[in-house]
């Protein structure tokens, strides 16, 4: 719902706060999305390791993209009365690191606590969890963009009206870190047998 949340509301904050032209506010879209394949690959490359060693745990990963993504929100959220001075595009592309990092770390505990439990509910788990997601990124637009509104009406301006959602929407992905940190621990999977000819293994 965080993730989902943040995605049509980050470009008109750019625009009103920042003065971004529409194809600059674009490009913002851009950045983020770049971030997001870097986090994926940052993952990735944890599953490798180093040394023999891989570096965390999918719900490390989980947890810290959660916690990231809900500081650079809390450093979006006040980067309007900051002012141009703000490094807001290099936010935007941490933003979208952790927000890969999380989302790839969270699809595949998801995958590993399928199998865990009663024998031959694997399919059902998946599919719950499918249209959980799917829900909660649907509604997540909406939840964006109708609190921005609520916001607006009650405090009046558009850059305390955006300060507020974003601050919501770091406080949802703070929740989220305390939900992924109560399930038990899920190791890394192993390494793919072409990913370890790859690394020269």
């Amino acid at each position: 719902l965080a993730y989902s949340a943040q995605d049509l509301i980050l470009e008109p904050y750019a625009g009103l706060v920042f003065g971004f032209t529409p194809g600059q506010s674009t490009k913002l879209s851009g950045i983020q999305h770049a971030g997001v394949l870097v986090g994926m690959v940052l993952v990735a490359f944890a599953g490798l390791g180093f040394a023999g060693r891989k570096l965390g745990s999918l719900k490390a990963w989980t947890v810290g993209g959660c916690l990231v993504s809900a500081v650079m929100l809390l450093a979006i959220a006040f980067a309007g009365s900051v002012g141009p001075n703000f490094p807001f595009r290099e936010t935007v592309f941490m933003l979208g690191v952790s927000n890969g990092a999380f989302a790839v770390a969270a699809i595949g505990s998801m995958m590993a606590l399928a199998s865990q439990g009663r024998e031959k509910r694997e399919g059902l788990r998946m599919g719950l969890w499918g249209a959980a997601q799917a829900i909660a990124f649907g509604l997540g637009g909406v939840v964006g963009t109708a609190a921005l509104d609520l916001s607006r009406i009650a405090l009046g301006g558009a850059q305390p009206a955006y300060a507020a959602v974003f601050l919501l929407i770091a406080l949802m992905f703070a929740a989220a870190a305390w939900l992924g940190a109560r399930i038990g621990a899920v190791p890394l999977p192993p390494t793919p047998a072409f990913a370890r000819h790859a690394a020269g293994d």
